[in-house]
């Protein structure tokens, strides 16, 4: 149901006027949207009530909403207003949208969420690669891990090769659709202190070997285990990064192991 023009305003915070508004304006509003102070079916304030809220004129304004309705967070109807959209229908890889809901994951499901899906494109590419690559191809992968080893001393050095690493593999695969997807979602993921998490001393070490079983599983052709390497080390690399005050959900092949075990 809709709420109150008046109490749907007050959400809305009053801003100066200043360079970019419409850009300040959207990240505003897709920020209000995505943490359910508007919820789907609620409807924007009036034009005019609205841009005062934001000291921006009525054309700045609507082109702002403009850019929410390409996002997909709110449907204009005549007569009707401005309504939220369900999440279901917002672009989840548009930055903004995307940005907006990492910064407010406060109980981190959402990046839980993205780690399943990262998994899901990447474990597929890098078995591909495993079926299909070139000597050029596979020196790359091998480069890019002995850079990780030699940075293995120096955090932000080695966070920046383990993205290449990952990257090249991407390129590599030839699935540009789901490079495309893997590289926005990752791109943006490691830009979260709360993606970063907190890693255990021995969580270098870790890494490196994870990536070299994958190294080796392309090399040797078998696609199934390059496949499970890949994914297998998306999943608990994060297990081990996520902020110990969040429990980690279980995996869905972990969660049949404890069932079966409890049988």
């Amino acid at each position: 149901m809709a709420t109150d023009s008046d109490a749907a305003a007050r959400l809305i915070p009053q801003r100066l006027p200043a360079a970019r508004l419409g850009v300040a304006v959207v990240a505003e509003l897709v920020e209000i949207i995505v943490t359910g102070q508007l919820k789907e079916g609620d409807l924007l304030p009036p034009e005019g009530p609205l841009s005062e809220h934001f000291g921006v004129s009525r054309t700045v304004l609507r082109e702002s909403v403009k850019r929410l309705e390409e996002k997909g967070l709110v449907i204009v109807s005549q007569g009707r207003g401005t309504q939220v959209q369900a999440p279901g229908y917002w672009n989840m890889l548009d930055p903004v949208v995307l940005s907006a809901l990492i910064d407010n994951d406060e109980s981190l499901g959402v990046l839980d969420e993205l780690t399943v899906v990262r998994a899901s494109l990447e474990s597929a590419m890098a078995g591909a690669v495993a079926r299909s690559h070139t000597a050029d191809g596979l020196r790359r992968l091998e480069n890019a891990l002995t850079a990780m080893r030699e940075s293995e001393s120096e955090t932000d050095s080695f966070r920046q090769a383990d993205v290449v690493f990952h990257y090249a593999l991407m390129e590599i695969s030839g699935n540009r659709l789901a490079e495309n997807i893997a590289k926005h979602l990752y791109k943006r993921a490691v830009e979260s202190s709360r993606y970063q998490g907190i890693n255990p001393p021995d969580a270098v070490a870790l890494t490196l070997d994870e990536h070299a079983a994958i190294v080796e599983a392309i090399a040797s052709g078998d696609a199934a285990a390059a496949e499970r390497a890949m994914h297998d080390h998306i999943h608990i690399s994060w297990e081990r990064r996520r902020l110990p005050d969040h429990a980690p959900g279980a995996r869905p092949d972990q969660a049949r192991e404890e069932v079966q075990a409890s049988e």
